[in-house]
């Protein structure tokens, strides 16, 4: 029988290996959904290595990204989403905050959603992607790189369901036609006279089940931990950053907490960040409501549909 030793420690966010849980030794597979579960039970955050998302097509999405957002301001406003709530295209530096702050963040981004098949119940909720017309590679690059991270969600979401005594599919069925984002952001060098209460992504928590952040063109990304301290969050290029949202802190009774975390202004030189975030949700008509095996004395939240969360959540953040 292999042995295999855990990774897991309560000073350092754990980095798993995916191809353990993907086509590892029975040990292996068993020792990542262990880990996993309990990086996201302490941390709310596990880093993943050897994952099977292609590291040239990262590279290029990288590089399409820092194109995108060198074109001039008033371009990029021309593809701005005239309807939901900057869920597709471009938003503008300076529009989005944290729930409960007054401060904006220091940043723009970019967000392409799912394509909705014309016959798909949900083609109507969400408006269609938008696509700059200055790169033709900009369209397929971001499906694939959108597809493989979905993947890659669904993988861990599935890793899941054995510690939280579910069915393997129960996920799956989640989220199979989910509002997900992939989101491009960029934040700037911090400019001369920027207002001090002002960073580039204040302390929040993520709204959605997931998040798999494939790893920034720069540091500045922090948790805040169990004791309340910051911890920086730093990994190998082309690794993934994956923590858990107010969703799945939601329907899990907090057996999973949604972490605070923040991306810090830059201590040393004065150098723009470049991050791709992906936020995996759920079905706009999927209750949110709590895991019987995370149930304990009762539930902490009322259910709620998916979409009705969603929408309160984008208001409080200065996007609708």
């Amino acid at each position: 029988m292999d042995v295999v030793r855990s990774r897991f420690t309560t000073d350092k966010v754990p980095e798993l290996s995916l191809a353990d849980y993907l086509s590892g030794s029975p040990d292996a597979r068993r020792q990542f959904i262990d880990d996993l579960f309990k990086g996201l039970k302490y941390f709310g955050f596990i880093i993943l290595k050897d994952h099977p998302i292609d590291e040239d097509l990262l590279a290029h999405a990288y590089e399409l990204s820092q194109k995108l957002f060198a074109l001039p301001d008033q371009r990029k406003r021309e593809y701005v989403s005239k309807a939901g709530a900057g869920q597709r295209g471009y938003t503008p530096f300076g529009r989005e905050h944290a729930k409960d702050s007054k401060f904006p963040d220091l940043k723009e981004f970019w967000h392409v959603g799912r394509d909705f098949s014309p016959t798909s119940k949900f083609a109507a909720t969400y408006p269609e992607n938008i696509w700059p017309t200055e790169f033709s590679d900009f369209r397929p690059i971001y499906q694939r790189l959108y597809e493989s991270l979905d993947g890659v969600g669904r993988v861990i979401l599935r890793a899941l369901t054995e510690p939280l005594k579910l069915e393997p599919n129960y996920f799956d069925k989640m989220v199979n036609q989910g509002n997900s984002i992939l989101r491009m952001l960029h934040y700037p060098p911090i400019a001369e006279g920027v207002d001090p209460n002002c960073i580039r992504a204040a302390a929040h928590e993520d709204i959605n089940l997931i998040t798999i952040l494939v790893s920034a063109s720069a540091s500045g990304l922090q948790l805040k931990d169990r004791n309340g301290e910051w911890l920086p969050i730093e990994t190998q290029a082309n690794n993934l950053i994956v923590d858990a949202g107010d969703m799945l802190a939601r329907i899990t009774n907090e057996v999973i907490p949604s972490t605070t975390h923040r991306v810090v202004n830059p201590e040393g030189p004065n150098l723009p960040r470049y991050s791709m975030p992906f936020f995996l949700h759920p079905n706009p008509d999927a209750m949110l409501t709590c895991i019987p095996s995370c149930l304990g004395d009762g539930a902490k939240y009322p259910d709620i549909m998916s979409e009705d969360f969603l929408q309160q959540r984008l208001k409080e953040i200065g996007l609708k």
